[in-house]
């Protein structure tokens, strides 16, 4: 972080140089638009067609054919999970959350898509539906649906606590992602990559800019909902930290399932998968 006590001085244009305009880095106009609309059609009568509980402390991959709908549900109590996207045909491609932050900012909602990785870079998601949208951001600067934070890991826990745990987020996917892909552990970690914090509840603080947590706003009922835009899996891992309004990586926090439930369409008419990115290198 910025030094409390700078070692240098101002310069005498200190003020002129911070005073310049702010310029939004990738104005997303042009993007390709989500059409809300068509995707609210093709959601009405959707037939639900599995549901997978995923345990506290715990993580598990789900395959989501391109059209279809996946909705992540809150059903005990507050409780946030970290969520990895991959190209159900190829693991290469990902879910990108920097480049989606950098698209459309820290915190996502209905209307965002969930970008790819390079150098595929195309939406594997749609975001359709988010019953917190009403939170918008609150008086500490906090929104909830980041893809701010990586997710908790063994490694930075060793370094910060010196001991050992592995139920953290990213210890829970590997070995779902090892699981479901029929893969070594030391493989399937390759794998796991930055997430969307569904539910969590995050932000900078004013003063040191560091990334914060509080207690997640979530209800039993709320949901946030995708309409996959290529075949695409899930892999969702129920956060040791429970609603994150105190500790994560530990077994102190109370936790909660959550739920993933998947919908098919009655039909595809309309429906476009999204193609890779057409860059020509």
């Amino acid at each position: 972080m910025k030094l409390q006590h700078p070692l240098h001085p101002e310069p005498k244009d200190a003020q002129a140089r911070r005073a310049r305009p702010v310029v939004v880095c990738y104005p997303t106009e042009t993007l390709p638009q989500v059409t809300l609309a068509a995707s609210a059609a093709r959601r009405e009568g959707a037939e639900l067609r599995q549901r997978l509980s995923v345990p506290p402390r715990s993580a598990a991959c789900i395959d989501v054919p391109a059209g279809h709908f996946a909705r992540i549900v809150s059903v005990e109590g507050p409780q946030v999970g970290d969520l990895n996207i991959w190209n159900s045909h190829n693991l290469a491609e990902h879910f990108y959350s920097g480049k989606t932050r950098a698209l459309h900012g820290t915190h996502v909602s209905t209307g965002d898509s969930l970008w790819s990785s390079f150098p595929f870079m195309r939406p594997l998601a749609h975001i359709i539906c988010d019953t917190l949208d009403w939170y918008g951001y609150d008086a500490d600067g906090g929104s909830v649906h980041d893809v701010i934070g990586t997710r908790c890991d063994p490694y930075t826990g060793r370094l910060l606590s010196g001991t050992d745990y592995h139920y953290c987020c990213h210890s829970n996917l590997t070995r779902a992602v090892a699981d479901h892909f029929d893969l070594p552990p030391e493989e399937a970690e390759r794998h796991v990559h930055d997430v969307l914090n569904v539910f969590m509840l995050t932000g900078f603080t004013r003063d040191t800019h560091q990334y914060f947590m509080k207690a997640s706003p979530v209800r039993p009922g709320d949901f946030l909902e995708l309409e996959a835009q290529i075949d695409i899996t899930l892999g969702l891992s129920v956060c040791p930290g429970g609603d994150c309004g105190a500790e994560h990586s530990s077994d102190t926090a109370q936790c909660h399932p959550l739920v993933i439930e998947i919908y098919a369409p009655k039909t595809l008419a309309g429906f476009i998968p999204a193609p890779p990115n057409p860059y020509g290198r």
